[in-house]
């Protein structure tokens, strides 16, 4: 039993874990839903705002998570490491 040696290597992470999919499209889901309802119940206007951010906010980070995975595509050099391309 050789306890002295302590591999330097972490273990990958399963693929389900590491894509950013799932959460973008849940992430902008819940806002869109959010907008809505507060369009449809005139007691919430005040929210109206805060859900017109959190789309754009939404569309943001879509688009720059859309224009890296292209980068990594194309290999580019200063492209995000490790995204899904398929």
């Amino acid at each position: 039993m050789d306890i002295g040696h302590v591999s330097s290597e972490m273990p990958a992470l399963p693929r389900r874990l590491v894509d950013p999919r799932p959460v973008v499209v849940a992430g902008f889901v819940a806002w869109l839903v959010a907008a809505a309802l507060v369009w449809l119940n005139p007691a919430w206007s005040e929210a109206r705002p805060v859900c017109l951010m959190g789309l754009a906010v939404g569309v943001l980070g879509l688009s720059i998570f859309l224009a890296q995975r292209r980068s990594a595509r194309r290999g580019d050099k200063g492209a995000q490491v490790g995204l899904r391309t398929d």
